[in-house]
């Protein structure tokens, strides 16, 4: 079998607090789907060749971008877009603040805002996979959304039962291994308890090898 490329991807853990503690929004993928069928995952998905060249509302923080930067060709504001992108398409949540020159669904008036984003996981698919992603996740708050959180009528159908998942609960799901490191990996952040840096799988060679930007 041919091995796939390699392509640039971005995930938004999007979270909220409750009192009865933090819940992570979630959907499963559809059964037929080559990537990744039936699991339960964050909204994401590989950058566009246009992603780049969407204006934000605001410039990156000097960390956030330098850490996107990282041992990457691609440029933070496209991965940057892209995540807040999926987001909207694939729940119908909108992260962004008052602005023109954005031509997204949803985004009228409005340029995606990177301001809550914090880059907190990075993983490259293993060899032998139906399709390969260097994906970026990146956490982000209710409180900042422009859109009811609880409102999914926008949302396009990659994702089916979307819900809010309690932390504890989420690790019951079907899940990919990599979306069970970056749930802990969020718990562990939300808790206070993680350590510095961000945790980057890199499967792109044969070796896996685990790192921190």
């Amino acid at each position: 079998m041919t091995e796939q490329p390699i392509r640039p991807a971005a995930t938004v853990v999007l979270y909220r607090e409750t009192p009865g503690g933090a819940s992570v929004l979630m959907g499963q993928r559809g059964a037929g789907a080559v990537f990744m069928p039936s699991k339960f995952v964050f909204p994401g998905g590989a950058v566009d060749p246009d992603d780049g060249e969407v204006p934000l509302a605001r410039p990156l923080p000097g960390t956030l971008r330098d850490a996107l930067a990282r041992d990457s060709d691609v440029p933070p504001q496209a991965l940057v877009a892209a995540a807040l992108r999926e987001l909207a398409e694939e729940t119908g949540q909108i992260i962004a603040a008052p602005g023109a020159g954005c031509d997204w669904p949803g985004f009228s008036g409005l340029l995606p805002d990177p301001r809550d984003l914090r880059f907190v996981f990075r993983a490259i698919t293993p060899p032998g996979r139906p399709r390969r992603f260097d994906a970026r996740f990146f956490l982000a708050p209710a409180t900042a959304l422009l859109t009811d959180p609880d409102d999914f009528t926008r949302a396009e159908d990659e994702l089916s039962h979307l819900q809010w998942v309690p932390l504890e609960a989420a690790r019951g799901l079907d899940m990919p291994f990599i979306t069970e490191v970056v749930l802990a990996e969020t718990a562990a952040i939300l808790e206070g308890t993680d350590a510095p840096g961000t945790p980057f799988f890199d499967n792109s060679g044969d070796t896996s090898t685990f790192l921190r930007l």
